[in-house]
């Protein structure tokens, strides 16, 4: 009867630690991921502009730098337009997040492709109180570059928080002077670029006073080339031009590959005698004049 006792006591725990042992497996099903919204940040250049300058909606900025590897950006370079943002926008906790990638192995890029390999490698978008700006280092120059006859792209933005660094193309531009360094090409293109995103000129930030530049596009018209047309200023810097005389970044921003457009082709030749200008003078990097500064000032900046 004894044994019975505990063999019956035996079965019982059996079925109490089996029962114990189940309900701990029976676990909730995982959460399916939250898909990311991405609309916020494929808008056209210039549309985040008070939102970048303001702290209305946003006021926290990060700054993804997706690079080729062997093509970081220099630290100074960074330093100076988290400095330049400081100065202009009412952004203060400003962070920078790196990824490095594989190289695309293309000789040149399209606007498309560079594109292409935002939404490849982005990962961040705007979240809460964050808003989130991508940044792609190539190495690889932009299609349609004539090197020789020092007609290259260093940067453009196509999206309303998208930029393209040609960051090998800065690299040989630099080498060609005894007094600029990669640094200082890198900054006057990011800052020029920023500019853009501030929606200068006329971009998306409304002009107080008319400072538009003008170029002539490829029907012999002129029209306005959102640049500014003071002598000295950051945003003169021109646009690319091709072989025809007519401006190629017209023509690009009027060409749309599945919403992406050129709202700036920054060209090398202009950045490289500008900064040379300013160094022998010893002036510092060119900066916003008084016209820009002003235009995004009404537009929410500091």
């Amino acid at each position: 009867m004894r044994k019975l006792g505990k063999l019956f006591l035996l079965g019982l725990f059996t079925v109490v630690l089996s029962c114990s042992k189940s309900s701990n497996d029976d676990t909730p099903p995982e959460e399916p991921p939250v898909a990311v919204d991405k609309r916020a940040n494929l808008l056209a250049t210039g549309d985040s502009a008070n939102d970048i300058l303001s702290n209305n909606n946003f006021d926290r900025l990060l700054i993804e730098i997706g690079f080729v590897t062997g093509f970081r950006p220099t630290n100074e370079a960074l330093n100076n337009l988290a400095a330049f943002l400081r100065q202009h926008t009412f952004k203060q906790e400003i962070e920078y997040m790196f990824t490095e990638l594989d190289s695309p192995n293309e000789d040149d890029l399209t606007l498309q492709e560079i594109a292409n390999l935002e939404e490849d490698n982005r990962t961040a978008y705007n979240n809460g109180n964050t808003l989130a700006v991508y940044i792609y280092f190539a190495d690889a120059p932009s299609e349609g570059d004539e090197e020789e006859e020092g007609l290259v792209t260093l940067g453009a933005v196509y999206r309303n928080t998208s930029m393209i660094i040609h960051e090998s193309t800065i690299r040989n531009l630099a080498a060609r002077s005894p007094v600029i360094t990669n640094a200082d090409v890198e900054e006057a293109t990011l800052n020029h670029e920023f500019g853009h995103l501030f929606g200068l000129v006329n971009l998306g930030t409304e002009a107080i006073n008319d400072h538009e530049s003008q170029s002539e596009n490829n029907d012999g018209e002129l029209v306005g080339d959102n640049h500014c047309n003071v002598e000295g200023c950051l945003m003169r810097a021109e646009l690319q031009f091709n072989a025809s005389g007519k401006s190629a970044a017209l023509t690009a921003r009027s060409t749309y590959e599945d919403g992406v457009k050129a709202g700036c082709v920054l060209s090398g030749k202009t950045v490289l005698s500008l900064l040379q200008s300013n160094t022998a003078r010893g002036a510092a990097p060119p900066g916003l004049d008084a016209e820009c500064i002003l235009d995004i000032q009404g537009n929410g900046a500091r």
